[in-house]
């Protein structure tokens, strides 16, 4: 029994014995595998891993080019401040490190918020900003605390800078954190390379437009590493290029300008050089500060800024569409002239209105027989009814297109509205049910005196404006002119554009263009540009916020402020050989000759004189109540702006003239109009014999 026994613990202990032997056979065949996988099929990708260890690839991050007016004038720079920066993924408890960082240096609610927000939109291994713009008392602090918190240190960035604050800031733009959907088409895209190691890109205006040219390129620096990461040795090294400067069309102490003289009430004003199509000047109003957007919003900025009944942030220039109302006068006598429907010498008898169907339209008073000319002068809208019914709805937008109304113009900013110029086949696209889609005869009427379906952009106007000034010749408008070179702050131009010809016969073009020259001296405007030196040529518009009932008469005192007509005009200047060209609008101020018109004035004594207004006549039209410039004018070239002026070759450059007479020649400036001081509306502001 005991043999038997033994002989069955012997078998069991072979059979455990081969059992592990397998086992073990097994397992070394793994291990011998395993290392075949490692030391043979994997040892190039383990040895470039090896070696990045040893080395790291650093981005070097180029300063962003600045941008400049056309006379160099610095609207965009850089400066270099340190900034407190936590890496979420090394830094352990958030919290506890910001509590403990906070009784080191200052860190704001804030602050706090803003880290959390960043949070929340990146990368736990991206190094993230809680301060910025630390003093050298604070990274001092710092650098002595620095064991006590890991994932946190302190850089060197570079932060930008806009120096005139409000001043064009819907053109300039701003810059800002790249986004995750930023980040995505950037990986996308050929310059993924270019913005390893760039935080932030051009989030509007030129800064978005241009960002390219801004940008610059990368650099790198090859450095041997430790094993706990620390820097040992430079191995390689490709500089950055900093992007180049952006040289603007735009003159900054005209918009400057203009943004004062509106002061607290809402618009825009479109200047534009008829010859070139560039943009000198290109005012929204209510604007907003663009340094708030440097190191990231706070949130009660951002709501006060996106909740606000006056909507600073929309670029009121580009996106703003409105009926122009009778500024639209002189392009509908181009289209009459040109179709064939109207010749100058045809007359109509104005009699203060004009039926069509059982429906009157209104016009105010009347102004007997009327021609094409009188009609522009006089601003008759029963003219207007007449040939838009004679036009037909089709016809006008075929004439009014190629004027550029309803299209995009093709500026260099993003965000461009189309406005509407209507036709059959827009309402019919435009509208769900069959009865909306029709077209109706009454629907063309009120399209010839600007209102109706009509809404466009200030820039369309003024872009017509210059179209008309030069004599049919259309523009590109454009605020970049030019770069200047990183390297060798040479300065080179572009957007140079020949211009196209809409193919006007001469005789149209000066049929009008001698109307409108005469609105200025016995039209609707004739107050506003009283003894000004130069010949001038535009057409005032009001156009209405809200519709009027047929039998109801329009009384600005019923109406809340934003019901109230807007005031518009359109003007270029010197009338024989225009070099600038505007489009006005102040909104809900009423007759285009009593807020608009001034506005225009003010730019063409800029421009062609180097006139200045005199800080009464400033405050004047700030409150609206001024026409022709009163007080003493300032020189162009004594005022001066928060901004440093760069002196560079080949600069192309404006200098308005200096016709001011010097005090001891004893030339008083011209006196205001009556009334132009302490009333809204004067004789000379707006006739009660005329329309607009």
């Amino acid at each position: 029994m005991e043999i038997r026994n033994t002989e069955a613990e012997l078998q069991r202990f072979r059979l455990r014995a081969w059992v592990m032997g397998l086992v073990v056979l097994l397992a070394f065949c793994l291990l011998v595998g395993r290392l075949w996988v490692l030391q043979v099929q994997r040892h190039e990708a383990f040895a470039e891993r090896a070696e990045s260890n040893r080395t790291a690839v650093v981005p070097i991050v180029p300063n962003r080019g600045q941008i400049l007016d056309r006379n160099g004038v610095v609207l965009a720079t850089n400066y270099s401040a340190y900034t407190l920066e936590i890496m979420p993924s090394r830094a352990g408890n958030l919290e506890e490190t910001i509590d403990g960082l906070s009784e080191i240096v200052e860190i704001s609610q804030r602050d706090r918020r803003k880290f959390k927000r960043l949070v929340e939109d990146s990368r736990s291994f991206d190094s993230l900003p809680i301060r910025t713009r630390l003093t050298d008392e604070e990274v001092a602090r710092f650098t002595v605390q620095r064991y006590r918190f890991p994932g946190v240190d302190i850089k060197a960035r570079l932060f930008r800078s806009y120096p005139l604050q409000e001043t064009a800031s819907h053109i300039i733009g701003y810059i800002g954190r790249i986004n995750q959907r930023e980040k995505e088409a950037l990986d996308d895209s050929e310059d993924a390379a270019n913005y390893r190691g760039t935080d932030v890109i051009g989030k509007l205006g030129v800064e978005q437009s241009y960002e390219h040219d801004l940008h610059g390129q990368t650099g790198w620096e090859e450095m041997e590493t430790s094993a706990g990461g620390h820097a040992v040795r430079k191995l390689g090294s490709r500089p950055a290029t900093p992007g180049d400067s952006l040289v603007l069309s735009l003159d900054i102490k005209l918009q400057r300008m203009v943004e004062e003289l509106y002061g607290e009430r809402r618009g825009a004003l479109v200047a534009i050089d008829p010859r070139s199509g560039e943009v000198l000047a290109m005012v929204s109003k209510p604007s907003f500060d663009l340094n708030l957007f440097v190191d990231g919003i706070d949130h009660e900025s951002w709501t006060a800024l996106n909740e606000s009944i006056n909507r600073p942030m929309v670029n009121r220039a580009l996106r703003g569409t409105y009926p122009p109302g009778s500024t639209y006068k002189p392009f509908m006598a181009i289209a009459a002239l040109e179709s064939g429907k109207r010749r100058p010498e045809t007359t109509i008898q104005d009699n203060g209105s004009w039926s069509l169907g059982g429906h009157t339209f209104r016009s105010g008073h009347p102004n007997g027989p009327t021609n094409l000319r009188r009609s522009i002068i006089k601003s008759s809208n029963v003219y207007y009814y007449m040939l838009a019914n004679d036009m037909g709805v089709d016809l006008i937008h075929d004439y009014m297109k190629p004027l550029g109304f309803g299209q995009l113009t093709g500026i260099d900013l993003r965000g461009e509205a189309r406005g509407v110029l209507p036709s059959t086949e827009w309402k019919r696209n435009t509208y769900k049910r069959p009865e909306q889609k029709k077209w109706y005869a009454g629907e063309t009427i009120s399209l010839g005196i600007g209102q109706g379906y009509n809404n466009f952009t200030i820039l369309q106007l003024a872009n017509a404006t210059a179209t008309l000034a030069a004599g049919g010749i259309k523009h590109r408008p454009h605020l970049a002119v030019g770069r200047v070179d990183a390297v060798s702050q040479q300065f080179s131009s572009i957007n140079k554009d020949p211009g196209t010809s809409l193919g006007y016969k001469s005789e149209n073009v000066e049929a009008v263009r001698s109307a409108v020259a005469a609105v200025t001296v016995e039209g609707t405007s004739r107050g506003v540009f009283a003894g000004a030196p130069y010949a001038s040529a535009g057409k005032t518009g009001t156009a209405q916020a809200v519709g009027v009932r047929q039998n109801e008469r329009y009384n600005a005192a019923r109406l809340s402020e934003f019901q109230r007509d807007h005031s518009l005009y359109i003007a270029y200047a010197p009338a024989d050989n225009p070099t600038v060209a505007v489009a006005v609008i102040v909104e809900n101020a009423g007759f285009g000759a009593a807020a608009a018109a001034p506005l225009a004035r003010r730019v063409f004594d800029y421009w062609l004189l180097g006139r200045y207004p005199s800080e009464e006549d400033m405050a004047a039209m700030r409150r609206g109540q001024a026409t022709m410039p009163i007080g003493r004018p300032r020189r162009v070239a004594d005022i001066v702006l928060d901004s440093e002026t760069l002196d560079l070759p080949g600069l192309p450059r404006h200098v308005p003239p200096d016709t001011l007479a010097r005090p001891e020649d004893g030339a008083e400036a011209p006196r205001a109009a009556p009334g132009a001081a302490g009333s809204r509306a004067t004789p000379t502001s707006a006739p009660a014999e005329e329309e607009d």
